[in-house]
């Protein structure tokens, strides 16, 4: 896989519909790529679940994570107008919602805009956006409304993925999706020769990370892995920002060393990128890291596990940007990874 079919790659898996809880035309897609590499992939209480290789008491078995959800709102209420009230998934910042395009996902998708009040008629004294006030216009009477929507139905932004200069990508949904990219983009490492390698794996896309890493819980307690890797976004520094605690794009994945890591796995990898002269930042974190990988590490009897992000620039924003060649070196770390380190 190139650059241009990995650019290609993520976006078709960043413009999938997919907020939290409601991840099922992301689980298809995501399925249908996995299942160019294995038979034995499947979605599994919400999760994408694919297994690798023959699970051996002999061998080591990874659980290679990204999660599939991406932040939106949902419907709450209709008012008497037609108006729709609601919520959000996940931690959105409410300052850039107002006037924001989105897609209501019900028995049909319509398109809505966040009601804002222009700034002719503003006295100066507005607040942020409150959560009690977030209002989406559809353009239908509250009759055609409810004749598709219900209280409950997700909203996404509506801002498809597009390419910018320097080899980045621009869009809604890159947190996690890119994180499944670099997945998918390391199975090809091994060349589908998977019985000689010294793990078996299992690949995980899992649901509802944004609302407490939820999927991860369950997938993780029936997969029970020995190593768990993590693979998700961390901040880019832009403008504003202390560069002390953020990654720079384009600068290659972000390895997290953390109290709540394994510390001698996030330095193998540092070690691995390294000897293969692949771009690395370190990702120092003082406690837990906010990622699947809390789950992963107290699952159970417990795992070994490590988080692999990609620095993203606005995040939980219809316009997170990423580089792609980070999401290259976090997928040759871990294809070389699973092929043992080579």
């Amino acid at each position: 896989m190139n650059r241009e079919e990995l650019t290609a790659l993520t976006i078709r898996l960043a413009d999938c519909v997919g907020v939290s809880g409601n991840e099922s035309a992301a689980c298809a897609a995501a399925l249908d790529i996995l299942q160019k590499y294995t038979d034995n992939a499947a979605v599994i209480n919400g999760n994408v679940i694919a297994h690798f290789g023959e699970r051996s008491p002999s061998k080591p078995h990874v659980l290679i994570d990204a999660h599939i959800d991406r932040v939106g709102l949902i419907v709450t209420h209709i008012t008497e107008e037609g108006f729709l009230k609601a919520d959000t998934l996940g931690g959105l910042d409410l300052r850039i919602l107002p006037a924001q395009r989105v897609t209501v996902h019900g028995k049909k998708d319509i398109c809505g805009v966040i009601c804002t009040l222009p700034p002719h008629l503003k006295s100066g004294g507005e607040k942020v956006l409150e959560k009690d006030n977030i209002y989406i216009d559809t353009g239908l009477s509250a009759d055609r409304v409810r004749d598709i929507v219900c209280p409950g139905d997700g909203v996404s932004f509506d801002n498809p993925c597009h390419t910018l200069s320097g080899g980045r990508i621009a869009g809604a949904g890159l947190d996690d999706r890119c994180g499944m990219a670099a997945i998918i983009r390391a199975l090809d490492y091994p060349g589908g020769n998977y019985a000689s390698l010294p793990y078996s794996f299992t690949v995980m896309f899992s649901a509802q990370e944004e609302l407490g890493e939820r999927g991860a819980c369950i997938g993780a307690f029936d997969i029970d892995p020995d190593i768990s890797i993590a693979v998700d976004v961390s901040f880019a520094a832009a403008p504003g920002e202390d560069p002390k605690k953020c990654g720079a794009a384009g600068k290659g994945c972000m390895i997290g060393f953390a109290p709540s890591l394994d510390r001698e796995l996030s330095r193998s990898f540092a070690e691995l990128a390294e000897k293969n002269n692949i771009p690395f930042q370190y990702e120092v974190m003082n406690g837990t890291t906010g990622t699947n990988a809390d789950r992963f590490s107290v699952n159970r009897g417990g795992s070994r596990a490590v988080t692999l992000s990609i620095p993203l620039r606005y995040m939980h924003t219809p316009s997170e940007v990423v580089d792609i060649s980070d999401i290259e070196s976090t997928a040759a770390l871990i294809g070389l990874f699973i092929k043992g380190g080579a």
